[in-house]
C-alpha cells in the first residue's frame, strides 16, 4: 500500500499557506470593523455596509482582468502586486474615521484582493496532483478560515476599544506575504496555456451553478458579519458569535475537502445549505430570546458557510476542466465577493425594515429554496 505523504508538508502547500493567511488577515480584520468604525464616526448604521460594497464592488470587477494580466506579466509578479496593494493603504485607516475616506482605501486595497483571491484559488488547484485537489483546496480554505476565526472578532474588539491604530497596521500583513511569492511559484505546476475563447466562456458556463450557490451562501455571510456586531454593540456577544462562527466554519472548510474527493459533492453540498438556512434561523431566534442561542445558531451557521465554500469550488473545478482552472476561479472568487457585498449592503436595507431578525429568516429561506440549485451543481459536477 502507497504511504502518501501529508499534504502541508510540501514547500508549494506551505507558501500557499503563508500567502493566504498574511493576506486574508487584512480582508479579516477589517471585514466586520470597518462598518463599525465608520457608524462610531457618525455614518448611518443602515449605511455601514457601504464600506464593504465598495471594497468588494471593485474587487469583483477586476477579478475578470487576472487571467489576461497574469498571461501578460506572469503569476509570480501579479500576486506581488495584489499583495502590496492589499498592505499598504492599510495604515492610512487611522488617519480619519469619515465613511468616504475609508471607503476610497477599501477600494484601492479591493483591487489587491481581487488578485489574492483569484490566483489563490488557481494555486491551489495547481499545487496539488488532481486525485488530491480537494484536499488541496480544503488546507486552502483552512488557510483563510484560520484569520477568518482569529482577525474578524479581533478585529471588531480592536475598534470597539478604540484601538484603531493597530487594525489599521496589523491589516498591513499582506506585505510580509510578498516575501514567499517566489517560493511558491516555483512550486507549482507549470501553468497551462491560456484557451480559446470558447474554452473560456465554456468554464464561466461550468462554474455558474456552483457559484451562484456560493452567492447565497456569502450574502448570508456578510450579513451576518457586518450586522450581528451593531445589533450587539456591547462586544461581547459579538466577538463570541463571530469567534464560533469562525471556528466551525474553519473545521468544514478544512474537512470537507478530503470527504469531497472521496464522496463527491452530490450529496454534500445540498447538505451545507441545510445546515447553514437551520444556523440563521436560530440566530435569528437568539436575537430575541437569548444571547445564548446567538452563539448556536452562529456556530451552526458557520459549519454550512464553511462547507458550501470548500464544496462550491471542488465542483467548479471539476465542471471546468484543467483548461478553465483559471477562469473557474475567477467566476467563483467574483461570486463570492460579489456575495459578499450583497450581504453588507442590501440587508442592511432589508433589516432597517424589517429587522434584523426576520433578515436573517429571509435569507435562510433563500439558502433552503437553493437546495435544489445545488443538487444540480453538485450532479453535473459528477457526470463532467
Amino acid at each position: 500500500m502507497e504511504v502518501r505523504t501529508a499534504l502541508w508538508r510540501n514547500r508549494g502547500m506551505q507558501a500557499l499557506i503563508g500567502v493566504t493567511v498574511l493576506g486574508f488577515a487584512s480582508f479579516c480584520l477589517t471585514l466586520a470593523s470597518l462598518p463599525v468604525y465608520a457608524v462610531s464616526g457618525g455614518a448611518p448604521a443602515s449605511t455601514a455596509g457601504t464600506v464593504t460594497a465598495v471594497f468588494l464592488v471593485v474587487t469583483v470587477a477586476f477579478q475578470a482582468t487576472i487571467p489576461a494580466l497574469t498571461a501578460r506579466f506572469g503569476v509570480g509578479p501579479v500576486l506581488v502586486a495584489g499583495l502590496l496593494a492589499m498592505g499598504l493603504p492599510s495604515p492610512l485607516y487611522a488617519l480619519d474615521d469619515g465613511l468616504a475616506w475609508i471607503c476610497l482605501l477599501s477600494a484601492a486595497r479591493g483591487a489587491g484582493f481581487a488578485v489574492l483571491t483569484v490566483l489563490g484559488a488557481t494555486l491551489a488547484a495547481r499545487v496539488a496532483p488532481p486525485e488530491r485537489r480537494g484536499e488541496s483546496v480544503g488546507l486552502y480554505g483552512l488557510a483563510i478560515a484560520i484569520p477568518n476565526l482569529v482577525a474578524v472578532p479581533a478585529g471588531v474588539a480592536l475598534v470597539l476599544d478604540g484601538h484603531v491604530g493597530w487594525l489599521s497596521w496589523l491589516a498591513a500583513s499582506p506585505i510580509l506575504g510578498a516575501v514567499l511569492v517566489p517560493l511558491l511559484v516555483r512550486s507549482v505546476a507549470p501553468e497551462p496555456a491560456p484557451g480559446p475563447a470558447g474554452t473560456r466562456v465554456a468554464a464561466v458556463r461550468a462554474a455558474a451553478l456552483p457559484s451562484a450557490v456560493l452567492f447565497l451562501v456569502t450574502m448570508a455571510g456578510g450579513g451576518l458579519q457586518t450586522f450581528l456586531p451593531i445589533e450587539r454593540p456591547d462586544g461581547v456577544v459579538a466577538t463570541a458569535a463571530l469567534l464560533v462562527f469562525g471556528v466551525t466554519g474553519a473545521v468544514t472548510r478544512w474537512r470537507s475537502g478530503a470527504l469531497a474527493d472521496r464522496l463527491g459533492t452530490r450529496l454534500l453540498l445540498p447538505s451545507a445549505l441545510v445546515v447553514g438556512a437551520a444556523g440563521l434561523v436560530v440566530t435569528a431566534a437568539g436575537l430575541g430570546s437569548g444571547d445564548v442561542w446567538v452563539l448556536v445558531g452562529a456556530g451552526v451557521f458557520g459549519a454550512g458557510y464553511g462547507a458550501a465554500q470548500n464544496l462550491t469550488l471542488v465542483a467548479a473545478f471539476a465542471r471546468a476542466g484543467e483548461a478553465g482552472t483559471t477562469t473557474a476561479s475567477a467566476m467563483w472568487n467574483a461570486s463570492f465577493d460579489a456575495g459578499t457585498a450583497a450581504g453588507a449592503l442590501a440587508l442592511g436595507f432589508l433589516a432597517s425594515g424589517i429587522g434584523l431578525d426576520w433578515t436573517y429568516v429571509v435569507v435562510a429561506a433563500s439558502l433552503a429554496a437553493a437546495v435544489p440549485l445545488a443538487s444540480a451543481a453538485a450532479r453535473r459536477a459528477v457526470h463532467s
